[in-house]
């Protein structure tokens, strides 16, 4: 990488609202891929395979089921998916270099092997209806447009399928959210740099990235407003996370 994919300057401003938001994401991506499962599990204390866990189960999927995890990174959504014992699981990312991690750890599912293929989150290389469950972990806040992406979803679903979003939030606690913020902004993106011995600026994004995005409520406005119906959430780790599902 010749220049970071974001700058200071970049960070004084809605990060979602930049017009090459997905070329910057990518480059992000690829040059961190290497160490990004480590710096999930050091910053957010070993629980985000915890929360991935709480997503398979919030899915209610059978033997049967196929499932497609939309912004599969390194795969360990899939992985979970392939561990709990469905049909088939296909994950899709649009960069190389998480995907190349992925592929190197699917050899550790039982069965149901993951497979990977770069794709688009708004241009799903699936057919209509084709899919019991659509995932997607720390995704959907990189889309460019999620509402587009949100359509996607809705498409390759059968009818009577879920699709389980995770992703990052706050704390609704105002003492909590005031420490957590110290600890996200402040703590996390230089350690992470350093693990990481990063020069993308990824771990700026980070912060900036979650405290611009839309909130809980505006999510579930989301969902509603593509056609899921039987919305639920649930808060995990004092809403550092929030999982949601609907159904097609």
């Amino acid at each position: 990488m010749t220049q970071p994919a974001w700058t200071q300057d970049d960070l004084t401003q809605n990060l979602h609202d930049t017009a090459d938001k997905a070329q910057r994401v990518e480059a992000m991506f690829n040059a961190i891929a290497p160490s990004y499962d480590l710096n999930n599990r050091v910053h957010s204390m070993w629980r985000d395979q915890a929360w991935r866990r709480a997503a398979v189960k919030m899915a209610d999927i059978t033997p049967d089921s196929v499932v497609l995890d939309v912004a599969c990174g390194t795969g360990d959504l899939a992985m979970a998916f392939s561990h709990a014992g469905v049909k088939q699981v296909i994950g899709i990312d649009f960069t190389y270099n998480m995907l190349a991690v992925a592929q190197n750890k699917r050899d550790a599912c039982p069965k149901a092997k993951p497979t990977y293929q770069q794709g688009d989150a708004m241009r799903l290389p699936l057919a209509d209806q084709s899919m019991d469950v659509v995932s997607i972990a720390f995704g959907i806040r990189n889309v460019a447009i999620p509402e587009v992406a949100m359509a996607e979803f809705y498409r390759v679903l059968k009818p009577g399928g879920k699709v389980i979003i995770l992703e990052f939030s706050l704390p609704r606690s105002a003492i909590l959210r005031s420490l957590y913020n110290f600890y996200f902004h402040h703590i996390m993106p230089r350690t992470a740099t350093l693990i990481a011995r990063d020069k993308s600026g990824a771990y700026k994004y980070l912060p900036k990235s979650v405290n611009t995005f839309i909130d809980r409520e505006q999510m579930q406005h989301m969902l509603e407003k593509t056609g899921f119906k039987q919305l639920t959430q649930r808060a995990l780790t004092f809403g550092i996370a929030v999982l949601y599902r609907g159904v097609r």
